[in-house]
C-alpha cells in the first residue's frame, strides 16, 4: 500500500495535543486530532510540521519524532521543500484562507482544515475556488460527520427507517461560527439529502451583540429545499447541551449528552390508538468505534483516489458559515427572512478562537494553570 506524505501547519492543540484532553467517548473517539491520526494511519507518513512559534515546533518535534530540518517557521518553505500530498491547516481562521490557497497551488492532493472555514464568505469562496481549480480535495473538520454514532444515525435515515424527515432540533449553547460550525453542519447532515437551506429566521442574544461581527450565540429556524424544517437553540439551553433530535414520519432518533447516548424510537404499527405511538428500537452501536481522525483521513484519501468529496467538504464548511451569518443578519434586519445564498459575500463573523490575540491556546492554558498552581 502506498502512503501519502502528510504535514501539519499549526502545531498546537488541534494540530497535536487535543487527544490528551479526551477521557471518554461520545462526540470524540481518539485518535481524533490531526497529528495523532496521521501517525496512526497506515495510509499516511508524517514528514513535517510548520509553526511560527519556536516553542511549539520544539515540543512537536520531540513528541512526534520530527527532526529540526523538517520543522519550519514559515509554512511556505515547507510546501516548497517537502513534496507533500496531504496537509492539515490547524491555525486560526484569521490566517487560514491564505494558507489553504497556498497549499492548493503548491501541488498537494488534499487539505484537512480546521473549522470555521474562514471569517467571511468571500474568503470561503476563494478557498473553495482555489481547491477546485487545482484539483485539490478540501475537508473542513466539522467532525460529527465522521463520528461512528452520527454516521449510524445517517445510515438509518438513508435506509428510510425514519420515513420522510420532517424536523431536526439541536441544542448547544455556543457561538454560531466557532463551535456553531459543528452545530449547523450536524443539522444539515441529519436532515438527509443534500441539506440545502433555502432561508432562515434568526434571533441573537441582543441587538448589541448582533450589531457586532464578533462570534455570538443565537437561535434560529431553517427551511430546507427538501421540505425539512430545523430549530437551532444556541443561546442558553439550560441543562441540555449538544443534543440533536431527528423526527420522521416513521420514527425519531435523539442523541443525548454530547453523543454519549442515542435513542431510536419507531412508530408502533400494532397500536390501536388513534394517536401516533412509538416503541424503543435497538440503536445499532459499533462494537469497536474507530478513531474519528482515522475515519476522517481515510475518507479524504478515498476522495483523492476514487473521486467525490469528503464527508464534510469545503462547500459544507462554507455553508455552515453562511447559515450562521444569515441567522445573525435576520436579527439585524428586524427578524426578516434571509434567503440563501447570501448576496453580500463581504459579510463575516470573527470566530471566537481569534479573540485572544496570536498567542497559542496551549500557551494560554499553561499560563492559566500556572497561576492556579
Amino acid at each position: 500500500m502506498s502512503t501519502f506524505r502528510a504535514a501539519v501547519i499549526g502545531l498546537g492543540r488541534m494540530g497535536s495535543t487535543f487527544d490528551d484532553e479526551v477521557s471518554e467517548g461520545g462526540s470524540v473517539f481518539i485518535p481524533y486530532c490531526h497529528t495523532p491520526s496521521y501517525v496512526a494511519s497506515p495510509r499516511t507518513t508524517l514528514v513535517a510540521g510548520a509553526d511560527p512559534h519556536d516553542g511549539q515546533r520544539g515540543t512537536y518535534g520531540d513528541r512526534w519524532g520530527i527532526s529540526n530540518e523538517h520543522l519550519y517557521a514559515d509554512y511556505r518553505q515547507m510546501l516548497e521543500k517537502e513534496k507533500l500530498e496531504i496537509v492539515s491547516v490547524c491555525t486560526t481562521a484569521k490566517i487560514r484562507p491564505q494558507i489553504v490557497k497556498d497549499c492548493a497551488s503548491a501541488g498537494v492532493k488534499a487539505i484537512w482544515a480546521e473549522k470555521p472555514i474562514s471569517f467571511s464568505l468571500a474568503e470561503a469562496d476563494e478557498m473553495v475556488d482555489a481547491c477546485d481549480s487545482n484539483g485539490v480535495k478540501l475537508a473542513i473538520n466539522c467532525a460529527r460527520r465522521w463520528n461512528p454514532f452520527f454516521m449510524t444515525a445517517r445510515q438509518l435515515i438513508d435506509q428510510g427507517e425514519l420515513g420522510e424527515i420532517v424536523q431536526v432540533t439541536a441544542y448547544a449553547s455556543c457561538g454560531l461560527s466557532h463551535n456553531g460550525s459543528h452545530l449547523l453542519d450536524t443539522i444539515r447532515y441529519l436532515a438527509g439529502g443534500e441539506g440545502n437551506v433555502k432561508w432562515v429566521f434568526g434571533e441573537m442574544a441582543s441587538d448589541e451583540a448582533a450589531a457586532d461581527d464578533i462570534d455570538l450565540p443565537g437561535n434560529g429556524y431553517l427551511a430546507f429545499e427538501e421540505g425539512v424544517r430545523a430549530y437551532v437553540c444556541g443561546t442558553h439551553t439550560g441543562v441540555l447541551g449538544w443534543e440533536f433530535e431527528v423526527i420522521g414520519t416513521k420514527g425519531v432518533i435523539r442523541s443525548y449528552n454530547n453523543g454519549k447516548r442515542f435513542e431510536w424510537r419507531a412508530k408502533d404499527e400494532s397500536s390501536s390508538s388513534r394517536r401516533s405511538e412509538t416503541v424503543i428500537k435497538n440503536f445499532p452501536l459499533p462494537n469497536q468505534p474507530q478513531g474519528m481522525g482515522l475515519t476522517t483521513v481515510h475518507d479524504i484519501l478515498d476522495s483523492v483516489e476514487n473521486g467525490g468529496e469528503p464527508k464534510c467538504s469545503g462547500r459544507d464548511g462554507r455553508t455552515a458559515l453562511e447559515i450562521a451569518i444569515a441567522l445573525r443578519e435576520s436579527h439585524r434586519r428586524g427578524g426578516t427572512k434571509i434567503q440563501l445564498p447570501i448576496k453580500d459575500r463581504k459579510l463575516q463573523i470573527l470566530s471566537a478562537e481569534t479573540l485572544h490575540g496570536d498567542e497559542p491556546a496551549i500557551v494560554r492554558r499553561q499560563k492559566a494553570a500556572a497561576k492556579k498552581g
